[in-house]
């Protein structure tokens, strides 16, 4: 891990939530790999990591969820035994209907993790997944590092 080439960042400080979150919508974005049947795979081919989003629906089939992960030190049991660990959209449900948040988000998003070149996810991709979360009125996102 000492000779791995991390990247640095400037880091900005994030929005503000201007309203209780019993009144916000909420996105989760993961690095679960999450893709459903439908959608393509995770291109593990890509040198540097596969920079795309899968973009997953609120009351989809959880358990239908497939995993495209490149790392080979990474454990997906428990995250196929329940994608709830990655993916809370039932305990989003949860929350929402007792009141403690707003509505979940239509649509919520997955990276793959373990992308070791994020040039083309800094300037590409996740501006383009900020766009859609924007889209959608997300005012508060859930990330799920895996």
């Amino acid at each position: 891990m000492k000779a791995y080439p991390y990247r640095t960042v400037e880091w900005l400080p994030g929005a503000v939530l201007r309203k209780p979150l019993s009144e916000a919508r909420i996105a989760v974005v993961t690095t679960a790999a999450f893709f459903l049947q439908e959608q393509p795979a995770f291109d593990l081919s890509i040198r540097g990591g596969d920079c795309s989003f899968r973009v997953i629906p609120t009351g989809c089939d959880l358990a239908g969820l497939r995993i495209g992960h490149r790392s080979d030190a990474f454990d997906a049991s428990g995250i196929e035994r329940d994608k709830n660990l990655a993916l809370p959209l039932d305990r989003l449900e949860t929350l929402h209907h007792v009141g403690t948040i707003g509505a979940p988000a239509p649509r919520h998003l997955s990276f793959m993790g373990s992308i070791a070149a994020p040039g083309r996810l800094i300037a590409e991709t996740g501006p383009e997944a900020a766009r859609l979360l924007l889209e959608d009125g997300v005012e508060v996102v859930l990330l799920t590092p895996v």
